[in-house]
């Protein structure tokens, strides 16, 4: 970090406006401090580009959270145990993680407008498996998992290279409220798709679940088709060598590789998705739809937190941000963890039960717990995001985009294993408790050893 930057105390952040530098800053110098607490809608005007992807991807986003809710539902429908709907995500960590780094070279290699309509192709190729085998009755488990595979690679393509077309649409100064803006598109895709999921799959089926995805992907190919020709700044060598220069810059990134560190410490101790289908059938009750409200409260709280995100670019000190966001992440998902604690294993049921059977108080208790941990979740994806965007050089954006794609699906995935593994002593809240106390004094302690990490500084962004 540059020794001329100011350094705050510790445990008191400072808050400032982050100047602007990019000629296309509508004053032509630093960007007042915005008094709102509403969500920053300035990069919608200052780019329509940049709307047209972030309307695209939150329509087609919906449909794609739609089916990663109802292949668990499927699976778990199959065959009655958690551990199915687990590998779902273990056996795709793999190729995520090859597609992340792989596409985040061809982000960096090619045009990147035309990578990403590729891989929409794939994605909307495998969806449209899925409806097949839905609609023919197909049963064979591998090909489910096979399909969803394809689709977490694909996605993960289509993400990386989405990060990084985004500050060429942007000038810096706008990329905070261009997160936040994310992280409502996030929030909506998040909070409506597994909601709608839910209702379709307990009242018309799996097939027309898979289908209205189909049909919602068209929107993705809008919002790219009608992007600018992007080409990446700078030498451009597809292969080997070049993601070896990339793994080397993030080992030489103190920041940013905190940043991805933290995240999957996050991720890998305080995701309890795979434990939903069980809740709904075993310990809160309501099947299909209590599995839908549940998923869809973290979103919840990641679209709240977005829409009253306009004082998030002010923020100066964004290392500590982080820290404190996930933090208060892990506590949330710890007091999940609690409320399936108090409530025992006293029910049975399945997957297809009535809602009215659930226990409605403790729905509303887990719900908060996880629209709280969205919240928080969001807080540090803003800052991530934007550390990310404006501390990378472009040549080198589109593979640490891969590297931090790798890290924000591949999380999860190993979170999955380990959800999946405690869950298998039939003790479905100590995943989320354990965690949670996990992610707290872990985050804290990593952070902690880092100076250059709590003093990053917005004003002074360095890798």
């Amino acid at each position: 970090m540059n020794s001329s930057s100011p350094q705050p105390p510790d445990g008191n952040p400072e808050s400032s406006p982050i100047p602007a530098e990019s000629p296309r800053a509508p004053s032509g110098g630093a960007l007042p401090p915005r008094r709102s607490h509403f969500v920053d809608l300035s990069p919608f005007r200052q780019s329509p580009a940049f709307l047209r992807l972030w309307l695209g991807s939150a329509i087609a986003g919906v449909g794609s959270q739609m089916t990663i809710v109802a292949i668990g539902l499927h699976i778990y429908s199959l065959t009655g145990q958690t551990s199915a709907v687990a590998l779902v995500g273990v056996v795709s960590l793999g190729p995520m993680i090859l597609a992340g780094i792989y596409g985040g070279l061809l982000a960096d290699s090619f045009d990147r407008r035309t990578v990403a309509f590729v891989a929409s192709i794939v994605a909307w190729s495998s969806t449209l498996g899925l409806v097949a085998l839905a609609w023919t009755h197909v049963d064979t488990l591998w090909m489910y998992y096979a399909l969803a595979t394809l689709n977490a690679v694909s996605a993960t393509i289509i993400g990386t290279t989405r990060s990084a077309i985004i500050p060429r649409l942007l000038p810096k100064e706008y990329l905070p409220a261009a997160a936040a803006l994310s992280g409502i598109s996030v929030g909506l895709q998040i909070t409506a798709g597994p909601a709608l999921a839910g209702l379709l799959v307990a009242s018309v089926g799996i097939q027309w679940t898979y289908t209205l995805d189909a049909i919602l992907f068209f929107a993705a190919f809008t919002g790219i088709v009608t992007l600018p020709k992007i080409i990446p700044e700078g030498e451009r060598r597809p292969g080997f060598a070049a993601i070896r220069q990339g793994l080397a810059f993030v080992r030489h990134a103190p920041n940013i590789r905190l940043s991805f560190i933290v995240d999957i410490l996050a991720m890998t101790f305080g995701n309890p998705r795979v434990l939903l289908p069980a809740v709904g059938a075993i310990l809160i009750g309501g099947g299909a739809v209590t599995v839908g409200v549940l998923s869809a409260a973290t979103a919840v709280g990641a679209l709240l937190c977005s829409l009253f995100s306009g004082r998030l670019g002010s923020v100066r000190w964004q290392g500590r941000a982080i820290r404190n966001a996930i933090m208060v992440y892990g506590a949330f998902i710890a007091a999940f963890g609690v409320v399936l604690l108090l409530m025992g294993s006293g029910r049975t049921g399945t997957i297809t039960d009535s809602f009215a059977s659930a226990n409605m108080p403790a729905l509303i208790c887990a719900s908060l717990a996880l629209a709280g941990a969205g919240a928080a979740d969001n807080v540090s994806s803003v800052f991530r995001s934007t550390m990310l965007q404006t501390a990378v050089p472009d040549s080198m954006r589109g593979r640490t985009q891969g590297l931090f794609i790798v890290v924000v699906t591949g999380g999860p995935r190993v979170g999955d294993a380990y959800v999946g593994l405690i869950a298998a002593t039939a003790l479905l809240w100590l995943a989320p408790l354990l965690g949670g106390v996990v992610i707290i004094v872990v985050v804290f302690l990593a952070v902690q050893a880092s100076r250059s990490f709590r003093h990053y500084d917005a004003l002074n962004p360095t890798p």
